[in-house]
Order: C-alpha cells, then sequence, then structure tokens
C-alpha cells in the first residue's frame, strides 16, 4: 500500500526542514519506505476534504490503505512501531526511546516554538522582549536538563531512535536564536542528526518543495 503524506504547497519555513512534515519524511527515510507527498494550500486545508483528515486544519496527514492519522509524533511512532530502524527491540529501551518521544514534543517544544511565532508575530509590540526573555528562561532550563543527560553520548539512550528524530526536529528550531551555541554538546547532536543520510534525503525533498514553489 502506497504511504501519502500531505505537506505545504508553500511552507512558511522558506523550506529550512523546518515544517512538521519534515519529520514524517525523515522517519520514512530512515526506515526504507517510499512514499508520495500531496502538497496542500492553506485555503485547502480549511476545507471539508482535509479536516475529514486532519480536524484542525493543519500539516501533516498520514494515509495508508484505510488507515489516516494525524500529529506528527503519533505518525512517527506509527512508522517506528511498524518498521525497524526507530524503536529498540528490548522491551525496555523501547519504553525509554517512546518516552523522549513525549519529552521532546511535550516538555522540549512548548516554549521553542512559542519562542519561534513571538519573534515573527510579536516583535512590534510592547511586551515583546519581556516576553521573549521569559522564553528563553524557560527554554534554557529544559537545555540545562538535556544537555546534562545527554553529556558527551552521540545519543540519547544508546543508538540513534525515534526519540532522538522528535526531539532533533525540535532543536533546530533553535538554530537561527544561537541559543543553541550555549549548549556546544547539543549543538554537535543536532549536527550529528543532521549528517545522518534518511535526514539529508528528507530535507533536500521538502526543500525542491520550497524552491519549485518559489521558482527558485
Amino acid at each position: 500500500m502506497t504511504i501519502t503524506i500531505t505537506a505545504f504547497e508553500r511552507s512558511p519555513d522558506r523550506g529550512r526542514g523546518l515544517a512538521r512534515d519534515m519529520r514524517i519524511r525523515w522517519a520514512l527515510e530512515e526506515v526504507g519506505q517510499p512514499y508520495e507527498v500531496r502538497l496542500v494550500s492553506f485555503k485547502a486545508m480549511k476545507e471539508p476534504a482535509h479536516l475529514a483528515l486532519q480536524p484542525f486544519g493543519q500539516i501533516p496527514t498520514y494515509e495508508e490503505g484505510d488507515l489516516t492519522l494525524f500529529e506528527s509524533g503519533a505518525i512517527v511512532l506509527h512508522i517506528a512501531e511498524r518498521h525497524g530502524g526507530l524503536l529498540p527491540d528490548e522491551t525496555n529501551a523501547r519504553a525509554r526511546a517512546i518516552s523522549w518521544m513525549f519529552a521532546a514534543l511535550n516538555t522540549v517544544e512548548p516554549p521553542v516554538f512559542d519562542h519561534s511565532l513571538t519573534r515573527i508575530l510579536e516583535r512590534d509590540q510592547p511586551w515583546y522582549e519581556q516576553r521573549l526573555r521569559a522564553l528563553e528562561e524557560s527554554i534554557r532550563k529544559r537545555l540545562d536538563s538535556l544537555s546534562a543527560r545527554l553529556g558527551d553520548a552521540d545519543w540519547l539512550d544508546g543508538a540513534f531512535s525515534a526519540g532522538d528524530l522528535l526531539m532533533v526536529s525540535v532543536l533546530l528550531r533553535l538554530k537561527s536564536s544561537n541559543i543553541l551555541d550555549e549548549y556546544p554538546n547539543l549543538a554537535g547532536y543536532v549536527a550529528r542528526a543532521e549528517a545522518r543520510p534518511a535526514y539529508q534525503r528528507a530535507f533536500a525533498a521538502q526543500l525542491a518543495v520550497f524552491q519549485a514553489a518559489s521558482g527558485g
């Protein structure tokens, strides 16, 4: 059965690999599964056909046979459980990897994503600097803990897993803010993930969509 995912027709990340379809592309590349992409406009995302797949009018979605999924974390977990390569075989290690998936999306991502949005949408507001400082303080608290846990290891818990995939996808949003540079081991962690062939293939595929849409 062909796997089909949805992605932005014109991504607001300008081809930087930050839109959440990147997580799905990367996971599928890691496990060696081919897939097709259906590009959707912002207008189409709010229309009934797409809302039937994603009730909040977002991307990505995942379709395979009679299965339709939404939410990038749930999709990555499904891929990791169905195909080898993203979750350990050993029961306890597998549970720990899933814990890191949840940590990436529930603990680390919220202040990181809010920081990105604030820098774009609230720059002209009188509370901008105060809001930014508060978010950066929250981010640093999370990164302090994450950096201490990673230490000098290559990955969070043994071999690369879906936990690392999602954690790196979150940390990539910090590259433009210089916060990540304060944590050399986390910057190295991200660089190792970006060097993975599966990441490179996924990034190139997403970038090609942006370049085609912009005529580049």
